[in-house]
């Protein structure tokens, strides 16, 4: 039987761009709460504040990203209301270390068939990878490991018919100093173009600190990206939304604690709800009108 297949547009605006709320945050959601004063916060109540995002921000949103955990129960808990398209993660929760520095895995668990049989319109992998790192004093190479990590995830992807997203954060290498801006840049950069070269559907990126180094990437990149938030505010995300649309020709954000992230230091109740359906909606629509006649549709990149 031939294969189904979806495309970005499920996560796309109309215009073919992505307006997407991440809130696929687990050990990041139990480190936000304890600094809330709430280290004992229960799944139950991470996943009642998730419906509640849900709820408070569907309808502009064009998608929302969510994780097997927590993420995929809310969704099971909406009443009927504004469509919206759906990502899960569908990375390993605990990944683990070797000398001090991520390595990418699978969970054979969550393939891409997993992801649509828990409604998933696209399937989202984070990684960490450093493109320029060299080979260890042991000879292993873990930037050849990643790329045939991700070479199976986009290829599952491609063979269930969905889209494969995949996101990538830099590290400093183990026993080197931290990036300076320009370093940092460059890293962004260069392990985008690494990414790009594997084939995902779209590439959800960091900022790379500049309209110049956003020129740099979008003169290098043949496939649509997306910006995170990386938790900034929300007047500072908006700046490096407009830069990153404006000079590095990304399709749109993927983003998630610059809009809700002060809903965790509030109770269960009307005021968080009401938080969310005001301040979390209005955030959501000023990012909405950056990206409005500046975000690069995703169909132009692609073709």
């Amino acid at each position: 039987m031939p294969v189904k297949t979806t495309t970005l547009d499920a996560i796309a605006t109309s215009a073919g761009t992505f307006a997407v709320v991440a809130m696929d945050q687990r050990g990041t959601l139990r480190r936000m709460y304890a600094a809330a004063g709430r280290p004992d916060a229960t799944a139950e109540e991470m996943t009642a504040l998730k419906v509640d995002i849900l709820e408070g921000l569907r309808g502009p949103a064009s998608a929302f990203l969510v994780d097997p955990d927590l993420g995929v129960p809310a969704l099971g808990r909406l009443g009927d209301g504004a469509p919206f398209g759906t990502l899960i993660a569908a990375e390993p929760s605990n990944r683990g270390v070797h000398e001090g520095e991520p390595v990418v895995s699978l969970d054979p668990e969550q393939s891409a068939s997993w992801v649509q049989e828990h409604g998933g319109d696209a399937v989202k992998f984070l990684i960490q990878v450093r493109a320029d790192r060299p080979v260890g004093p042991d000879g292993r190479d873990l930037t050849a490991e990643a790329a045939e990590v991700v070479r199976a995830v986009v290829d599952d992807c491609a063979a269930a018919g969905i889209p494969s997203v995949v996101e990538n954060l830099i590290y400093p290498l183990a026993g080197a100093d931290e990036l300076t801006p320009e370093q940092r840049a460059d890293a962004i950069i260069e392990a985008a173009v690494w990414l790009d070269s594997l084939g995902p559907s779209l590439l959800k990126l960091e900022y790379p600190g500049s309209p110049q180094a956003c020129r740099r990437l979008a003169s290098r990149l043949t496939r649509p990206w997306a910006v995170l938030s990386a938790g900034v505010p929300m007047d500072r995300f908006a700046d490096v939304l407009r830069i990153s649309c404006d000079e590095g020709g990304a399709s749109g954000f993927i983003a998630g604690r610059a809009l809700w992230k002060e809903a965790v230091g509030m109770p269960a109740g009307p005021d968080r709800v009401a938080h969310l359906a005001g301040e979390g909606r209005r955030r959501l629509d000023e990012a909405l009108a950056v990206i409005d006649g500046r975000a690069r549709p995703w169909r132009e990149v692609a073709s």
